[in-house]
């Protein structure tokens, strides 16, 4: 079912999803079970699972490191087929432009179609360990909205290289990335809004935001995207903080800021196990502030650990 459908079908009610990452090549998909399982009593209607880009490695030969590309995290369209059928629930992939070209991309869209996979995530992705600025994979897209229309052509029967008359069209529900804060590029929220705008007039049905620590920002950043005309659903995007160090790593990483009251909590803490528990009560308060508010979903960043995101949703849901 489409995460459309899912959020008509609520009527209202606020659902609850979760994130999680492929493990690293050699571990058992047990491990992930292991984290999922504790979730399912909160009846998630989808999960998403991530897409790794690739990076290099340097193997030793004979004194000389050779260069290659690698995956660490492969398998995504491979564990939304698993868990689809383990769980009986909706799983989303992460579709990304960086790292595949163009042809890769409508073979894994082919895969997900007959799969029966009728969600997708079209993400630009980032820029490699070794670039300064995401460079887009020759024969592959630049920007998350070309991916949006390639999943919206394939909707209608246009693959690459031909149009194919079926009846069997894919009907893919495109979900896209939006930033209460910003996108780290872009030069101005209004404008990384205008292209959100763009992306949505492209085919894309519903948005899930970046990670935030203030529900203000999220309000006015739904209000903006309103006003512009962006009418699909707007998904907020939580993550629990959970060591000490996010409170640099976070905005580093992501251009994002912490309230202080939350910093300020984080620095009394005299461990991690602390942190954990700071970074629970604040998820449960932003949860509960955005359920009053009628958001849609409340979508977990669980990051391949559960017992955080099953402490939230016991006080949400």
């Amino acid at each position: 079912m489409k995460i459309t459908d899912h959020i008509k079908k609520a009527d209202g009610k606020t659902l609850f999803s979760f994130e999680i990452i492929p493990p690293m090549k050699g571990r058992n998909i047990k491990e992930l079970y292991d984290n999922i399982d504790p979730l399912m009593e909160f009846n998630p209607p989808f999960i998403d699972v991530t897409t790794s880009r690739e990076e290099y490695v340097y193997i030793d030969r004979d004194g000389l490191l050779d260069k290659k590309l690698t995956r660490m995290r492969p398998g995504t369209v491979g564990i939304c087929a698993s868990i689809k059928h383990k769980y009986e629930v909706d799983t989303v992939p992460h579709v990304l432009c960086g790292g595949f070209t163009k042809e890769e991309t409508e073979y894994l869209l082919v895969d997900c179609h007959y799969l029966g996979i009728d969600n997708i995530m079209a993400l630009r992705g980032d820029a490699m360990r070794e670039e300064k600025y995401f460079e887009p994979t020759q024969g592959g897209h630049p920007y998350a909205i070309d991916l949006v229309k390639q999943v919206q052509n394939l909707n209608c029967g246009k693959y690459l290289h031909e149009v194919i008359e079926t009846d069997n069209c894919a009907d893919f529900c495109i979900g896209v990335a939006g930033y209460p804060e910003k996108h780290l590029e872009a030069p101005s929220l209004k404008s990384d809004l205008i292209r959100l705008k763009e992306k949505v007039d492209a085919g894309a049905d519903y948005v899930v935001t970046q990670m935030f620590f203030d529900n203000q920002k999220f309000l006015e950043f739904v209000a903006a995207a309103k006003a512009m005309g962006i009418d699909v659903p707007i998904i907020p995007g939580i993550k629990p903080i959970a060591v000490k160090r996010h409170l640099h790593l976070l905005p580093q990483v992501f251009k994002i800021d912490l309230p202080q009251d939350l910093i300020d909590a984080v620095d009394r803490c005299a461990n991690n196990k602390e942190v954990r528990q700071v970074g629970v009560e604040w998820a449960i308060a932003q949860s509960k502030e955005l359920k009053a508010a009628g958001v849609p979903v409340l979508h977990y960043y669980s990051m391949g650990k559960s017992d955080n995101i099953q402490a939230i949703a016991k006080s949400v849901f």
